[in-house]
């Protein structure tokens, strides 16, 4: 998932040929995930047939989960996780005998284990449900809501622990499964899923998928709408809305050099098709790599393809994370900080090292403020987390992402890049389709990499990076040419009051650099002196507007007013709505302001977004 800075333009693609279906290999851990009541070591499921209907009028989705299962222990009962479902009747087996089952106690963020009767020999488990209208996962659209406004719109989100808000599963990233669908919907709508997908409507609105690889619950995902799809080459290709295909497909339009410089580092891509879809814009954060098709937000449609590096991001994690996963939540930076240091080995291989360097540079840096904004002794500093009773998503921060990415920098630096590449394609080999803790990745790179070597551990100090808070003293050196060739002229425009030292022609990077480097003292006139040059305030750069509108909020900016309000009522990415929110309720009259919008803005927000602006708000 895309939740930080990215920022230099990059296209993507993915292009390979479609594996084998690997067999279900669920790891059963001493350890139980925090987050689930599932008991995967009594029993365990292996593959879901879901059958469901989606119902626009009442906002439900209902039907019926039948679960394979391997009963381990051969006891009597399988514990699977639910959140606001209404269980209407289980059912053992393909003669699907009546059996009993029990709720058990609520609990806010983890919803209600689902404890049913089986048998020893029990091997299929029949679940009849129906979510509920407000799932925490799911996010109805009215027609208004959406960029074509003639039909509604519905889209899931599932990680971290939503899944189990619309599919009674065991909801662990530990415990993967392969599924297959059948989705009824109204006829002039498609449904898409994490799976082989459609690329037209039909006229009954019945859609059938098949996941043959084995994926845990949070990669769950379904979207339905007034969705077109149109090809990118014969393996990749974009679904959006009609009035958003052309201007979506010809944002990713060169797709083939991004998914080549990935399978020449780290090895074949593993999952058949890939595709995007283009969502509607409360779509809470820039990118979730449901496996064979990226659900991503609208946000990086610039029209000069300068935001869809973002798309790398998702592309790596067809390697870190959806093929090799995080066993648990606490583990999350497994998925998010090799993710962040592969998609900018992409990005280095195919657009040079000054892009990669920008951004490495902006993201340490933004690494260091929050560091410094959460406290150097922060626990929630650390690698290894440690969200226990707490909701995952709601603890998760920059921290697995761009400390991740220092760690693994750090051991780069330490054995040599050569080395270090052949030890992650061997990582990916051989933990693929399976959940991996810290621990586990750990005694890998000792036996694998370091092995024993006292002088690489020295450099490396694992323990600071991953179970001390803060940033230790050995994270790597890192800096940009073009950064400094633009400190230089900011310095001398300060100087001088002569604005023209500044380049006229700025990226996505520099410009982004500019903002977060201005000086805290800059007058309002010399901020409109920047927007008379850059054009700030009428971007049409999401990243950017986000940026200098947050500074234009700092400073009572008067001319950015409307587009600030514009901006928070248009755009549903979390990423962008908390700094902006969180700048304006530092004073009275800002917070007086961020509540007006906000109740204007909070219908177009995802689950995601709005529970944590309401805590922002209070």
């Amino acid at each position: 998932m895309k939740k930080l800075l990215i920022l230099i333009p990059v296209l993507f693609v993915i292009a390979c040929r479609q594996k084998a279906p690997v067999e279900t290999k669920n790891v059963i851990r001493g350890s139980k995930d925090a987050h689930s009541f599932a008991r995967p070591s009594e029993a365990i499921v292996k593959h879901l047939d879901l059958d469901i209907k989606v119902d626009f009028e009442n906002k439900l989705i209902s039907g019926k989960a039948s679960w394979l299962i391997d009963n381990l222990s051969k006891g009597n009962q399988i514990v699977f996780d639910t959140r606001n479902l209404e269980i209407r009747r289980v059912t053992l087996g393909d003669d699907e005998t009546e059996t009993t089952y029990s709720l058990g106690n609520d609990n806010k963020f983890m919803g209600r284990s689902l404890n049913i009767k089986i048998a020893a020999g029990t091997s299929k488990v029949n679940i009849y449900y129906t979510n509920s209208a407000d799932a925490a996962a799911v996010q109805w659209l009215n027609p208004q809501q959406t960029a074509g406004k003639k039909y509604p719109f519905m889209f899931t989100q599932s990680q971290a622990i939503l899944a189990r808000t619309w599919i009674p599963c065991q909801d662990s990233p530990g415990i993967r499964f392969t599924y297959n669908a059948t989705v009824a919907v109204p006829q002039e709508l498609l449904a898409v899923m994490s799976a082989n997908n459609p690329q037209a409507k039909n006229s009954k609105g019945v859609y059938t998928f098949s996941q043959k690889q084995a994926i845990p619950s949070y990669l769950m995902a379904l979207a339905v709408g007034d969705i077109a799809f149109k090809a990118v080459d014969h393996r990749t290709g974009v679904y959006a809305e009609p009035v958003t295909l052309q201007k979506a497909a010809y944002e990713l339009a060169d797709m083939g050099k991004m998914t080549n410089a990935a399978e020449k580092i780290y090895g074949p891509y593993k999952w058949g098709r890939y595709d995007v879809l283009i969502l509607p814009p409360s779509f809470p954060f820039g990118g979730m790599e449901n496996p064979m098709l990226t659900f991503a937000t609208p946000t990086i449609i610039a029209g000069d393809r300068s935001l869809v590096s973002l798309i790398a991001h998702e592309l790596a994690h067809s390697w870190s994370g959806n093929l090799v996963t995080n066993a648990t939540w606490n583990d999350f930076w497994l998925n998010e900080g090799f993710t962040t240091y592969f998609e900018r080995r992409i990005v280095e291989d195919v657009y040079g090292k000054d892009e990669a360097r920008m951004q490495e540079l902006l993201g340490y840096q933004g690494l260091q403020e929050l560091v410094k904004e959460m406290g150097a002794k922060n626990e929630d500093t650390k690698l290894k987390a440690n969200f226990d009773g707490r909701d995952p998503d709601e603890g998760v921060s920059d921290i697995a992402y761009e400390k991740g990415y220092s760690f693994l920098r750090t051991i780069e630096e330490a054995v040599g890049r050569k080395k270090f590449d052949s030890f992650l394609r061997s990582y990916f080999d051989s933990h693929a389709f399976n959940s991996v803790t810290t621990e586990e990745f750990l005694a890998y790179l000792d036996s694998n990499l370091i092995r024993g070597d006292k002088e690489i551990l020295s450099k490396i100090n694992i323990d600071a990076w991953v179970y001390q808070p803060g940033l230790p003293a050995n994270s790597p050196a890192v800096g940009s040419e073009k950064f400094r060739a633009l400190d230089t002229q900011i310095a001398q425009w300060q100087s001088s009051g002569d604005i023209s030292v500044l380049s006229k022609r700025l990226s996505t990077n520099e410009s982004l650099y500019l903002i977060s480097h201005l000086p805290e003292n800059i007058t309002l006139k010399q901020m409109a002196g920047l927007d008379t040059v850059f054009n700030f305030t009428q971007s049409g750069n999401s990243e950017i507007q986000a940026a200098w509108y947050t500074l234009a909020v700092r400073k009572n900016y008067k001319p950015a007013t409307q587009n600030i309000e514009k901006f928070l009522t248009q755009v549903g990415r979390r990423k962008f709505l908390m700094p902006l929110y969180k700048e304006m309720v530092k004073t009275p009259e800002g917070k007086e302001w961020a509540k007006k919008i906000y109740a204007k803005a909070r219908p177009n927000y995802h689950s995601v977004a709005y529970n944590s602006i309401d805590e922002v708000l209070k």
